[in-house]
């Protein structure tokens, strides 16, 4: 045995050679995904999660969120012409609930007639 209690020939114990202690994964994921822009895009993401209680019941029904571009451009999904018609003189106030307290921002919603792909009860 050698004097630091490890036996002869074996690889020396590991040492911290930084400065400050280790910081929790969730701290370290954290910092990550702002230096990466990650935290933007999930955020930007979050607003198809949350469609329902942003938008509304009686919207939700004839729309479906489809998804975010990096620029913020979300791409919905609506029933009849009229509806897209109708929705889109109600985007900026659709916007502004959408972006409300989000740093990963929409910035434009492409109202898009056609079938919504929803399954049936």
């Amino acid at each position: 045995m050698v004097g630091d209690g490890r036996q002869s020939g074996g690889p020396p114990p590991p040492r911290m050679t930084g400065k400050r202690p280790p910081s929790p994964i969730a701290d370290a994921l954290a910092s990550y995904l702002r230096r990466s822009g990650f935290a933007k895009r999930i955020q930007q993401a979050g607003v198809i999660e949350a469609w329902p209680e942003l938008v509304g019941p009686q919207i939700a029904a004839v729309t479906a969120p489809e998804s975010v571009t990096p620029d913020g451009v979300l791409r919905v999904r609506v029933a009849t012409a009229a509806w897209a018609n109708e929705l889109s003189l109600m985007t900026p106030r659709i916007l502004a609930r959408l972006n409300d307290g989000r740093q990963g921002r929409v910035k434009e919603i492409r109202w898009m007639p056609g079938q919504l792909d929803r399954p049936r009860p």
